[in-house]
């Protein structure tokens, strides 16, 4: 029966044989060791008219390297790089008869005619034939496999420091270590989780300690920086001398490097000796001249490395250009680095590199997001008169920050205040811009102080002009603290819940209306109560519908948790608003969330009868003096007559400006709260300017006293006119 050989070895006295010199341009998985003396290896690379030729390839020299490109490997170096075993069953010590020189046996393919993983065909193994080494694996005799199995270094002869990690001595180690090196690098997201990945996974496995550099500060995709190259220190990782592994001290370092000691901040100089490492990208022994001369200007003239191949300093670069510098170390008693760990540190610096730029980018856009929401949503609520406000907004996922979710509350004139909420359809970059057009808009339409059902018509025609697919829901209604009345309009939102001070919540039936962008459909508006102490409560769907429920049932779960909400506090005490808000995201689980969520809470205190003052005057020339005498027996009730002076002052300028221009009555309204407001009403629609006034002119001063004595002041345009007022401040 013939058998194919599968292995290129043949016998060779070992003191004819040469040591293989390091190949740095080898393959990761390679790692030759000079065999004992008597044990089975691989015969010296020649030259090839010298080499013998390789069975079923006339012609081919033996080597012990890597096969050249589109060649057949041996089989046994398939097995050396899998881990697989041959196909013999017997033990890699033993010796096997002479590889043949040439020519084929009965069974053989044609030559080249196999592909490159292809195995020769045996019909039945010889069970007294010895299984040959696999290539680049010699084989050990007796007394290295012993040493092997005790942990004897075969350079040395001595034994691994006691919990010192085993060195890698074969490439299959290598190959394991680097796989799993860059799972755990890449499972990181961010830049901190990649760069403690990577020294997580070198230390100790492969170095003793290990040092980051990154830019400082990082540049972003294709961005370029100005000014000099900077490293900081960004991580530090190393085996800790006090650390117990079975029972044993770790040994110290010796010398030791001083991480403590170790420069935070490096500045690249162009020409220098870090520069020519960098911008040479492999990785570089300690030893090597260029890295002798860049360490001390990385790491500072104060720390000292190991000597030897013991530090490899190894560029990280990213996409488009050098992002930092990565140095592993390794403690004298521990195994120096062999030629082969050069690509396995160039392979965890390019991941490493390659990971740190997309989180850069990551950052980025996670940046963006973050502003642009911010910025689309109120800074800061307003305080206005008669109404608390608070308000919620979280987004749809952590990774998805942005979305089409808003909410506001405006201050109107008269003392009236507009609360919006609305969801623009998805939770994107899109819905985020679309939103923020309609926020605006909705801004602009209330600064006109148009009905509710008015806005919401206007909204509908902005959304049309966006787009054919651009649909929303929204609900805006507006609130008057001294009639204590809110007039809402809907446009295919969630009802609101109204709570009441005795703690009955009831969700107000609202006309649903279409949502915005449909185009063609009436809104309508309905006026209801809004008794004080009571809230009102406008949230986006994403609060009460998610796969778990639908929207009705997840209405009446708020309404519940409002209901049972308020009895912790009794039937006279309203709960307080954050606390409120925060107990309605509360009934939210841990997988019940997925939409975007807006909130916007608002408790009606109302101003009192009690605290308003409401006149119509004539527009002729009494009227400054009749407003004055008004105005001081308000005060004068009110207990406030020390504000008499500024407030006359103040009103006869405000009303003799009115008179001037109007033809109908003017309205004189005081309102007493934490200020005391008072507004002026006419029915023409040009709002007044502050202007400075020339020494020459008779009048155009009015105003500047208004903005000299009064806490505020403004003007705002009606759908009948304009309302001037102003506020003083009291004790």
């Amino acid at each position: 029966m013939t058998e194919h050989p599968t292995s290129h070895e043949r016998r060779q006295p070992s003191a004819a044989r040469p040591t293989a010199p390091a190949d740095p341009r080898g393959a990761l998985l390679r790692t030759p060791e000079p065999p004992a003396q008597g044990s089975t290896g691989l015969p010296a690379q020649g030259r090839p008219a010298e080499a013998p030729a390789s069975p079923g390839i006339p012609g081919a020299p033996a080597s012990d390297g890597p096969c050249p490109t589109g060649s057949p490997k041996p089989p046994g170096a398939l097995a050396a790089a899998t881990g697989t075993p041959a196909a013999s069953g017997t033990p890699a010590g033993s010796q096997g008869p002479p590889a043949p020189s040439g020519g084929h046996g009965p069974t053989d393919a044609p030559a080249g005619s196999g592909s490159e993983h292809s195995q020769p065909s045996v019909t039945e193994p010889d069970p007294h034939r010895p299984r040959p080494a696999p290539e680049a694996i010699p084989a050990q005799s007796g007394a290295e496999a012993a040493a092997v199995q005790s942990g004897t270094e075969r350079r040395t002869g001595q034994g691994p420091a006691p919990g010192t990690p085993m060195p890698m001595r074969r490439d299959g180690d290598r190959l394991r270590f680097v796989g799993a090196a860059t799972r755990r690098i890449a499972r990181g997201i961010d830049l901190d989780e990649i760069v403690m990945g990577l020294c997580r996974a070198t230390v100790p496995t492969f170095s003793d300690a290990i040092l980051v550099y990154l830019r400082d500060p990082l540049p972003v995709g294709d961005e370029r920086p100005t000014g000099p190259v900077v490293l900081r220190l960004r991580r530090t990782d190393r085996i800790p001398e006090d650390r117990d592994t079975e029972g044993f001290l770790l040994p110290a370092l010796q010398p030791e490097p001083d991480l403590g000691i170790t420069a935070e901040l490096c500045t690249v100089r162009p020409g220098g000796a870090l520069n020519e490492v960098l911008r040479g990208v492999r990785p570089v022994f300690a030893d090597a001249p260029a890295a002798r001369a860049a360490l001390p200007e990385l790491i500072g003239e104060d720390l000292t490395v190991p000597g030897g191949q013991r530090a490899i300093l190894a560029p990280l670069r990213g996409r488009r250009r050098v992002i930092g510098a990565a140095l592993f170390l390794r403690r004298p008693d521990r195994p120096a680095f062999e030629t082969d760990d050069l690509l396995v540190a160039a392979q965890l610096a390019t991941h490493s590199a390659l990971g740190i730029d997309k989180a850069v980018l990551y950052g980025r856009e996670a940046y963006i997001a973050d502003e642009l929401q911010r910025t689309m949503l109120p800074e800061t609520l307003p305080r206005p008169t008669g109404v608390r406000l608070a308000s919620r907004y979280l987004p749809a996922a952590e990774t998805a920050r942005v979305g089409g979710d808003w909410y506001d509350a405006i201050p109107l004139p008269g003392s009236r205040v507009a609360l919006v909420v609305g969801d623009v359809m998805g939770h994107s970059m899109t819905s985020a811009a679309i939103m923020g057009q309609l926020r605006t808009t909705a801004q602009t339409l209330a600064g006109l102080d148009l009905p509710p059902q008015e806005v919401l018509h206007h909204l509908d025609e902005q959304a049309q002009r966006l787009g054919t697919d651009r649909m929303a829901t929204c609900l805006y209604a507006v609130y008057d603290p001294v009639a204590h009345r809110i007039t809402i309009a809907n446009a295919g939102h969630p009802p609101p819940v109204l709570l009441h001070l005795g703690g009955r919540a009831e969700v107000l039936r609202v006309p649903p209306g279409a949502p915005i962008g449909v185009g063609g459909v009436d809104f309508e508006a309905v006026e209801l109560d809004a008794p004080a102490g009571a809230t009102l409560l406008l949230y986006t769907d994403g609060l009460v519908e998610s796969r778990l429920r639908d929207v009705w049932t997840g209405i009446e779960q708020l309404r519940e948790k409002l209901a049972a909400t308020a009895q912790l506090t009794g039937a006279d005490h309203p709960p307080p608003l954050e606390a409120l808000c925060d107990e309605v995201l509360d009934m939210l689980g841990p997988g019940d969330r997925d939409d975007d969520i807006a909130l916007l809470a608002a408790r009606f205190d109302g101003i009192a009868p009690s605290d308003v003052a409401f006149w119509h005057l004539d527009p002729e020339d009494a009227a400054p003096g009749r407003a004055r005498r008004l105005a001081r027996k308000a005060l004068s009730r009110w207990g406030l007559e020390e504000l008499t002076d500024s407030l006359e002052l103040l009103v006869s300028e405000v009303v003799t400006n009115a008179v001037r221009y109007t033809s109908r009555p003017v309205t004189l309204r005081l309102l007493r709260t934490d200020v005391l407001r008072c507004e002026v009403g006419d029915d023409v629609p040009q709002l007044p300017r502050l202007r400075q006034a020339r020494a020459t002119d008779e009048g155009g001063r009015g105003l500047y006293l208004v903005n000299k004595l009064a806490r505020r002041w403004g003007a705002t345009r009606l759908s009948t006119g304009k309302v001037v007022w102003f506020e003083l401040n009291h004790g």
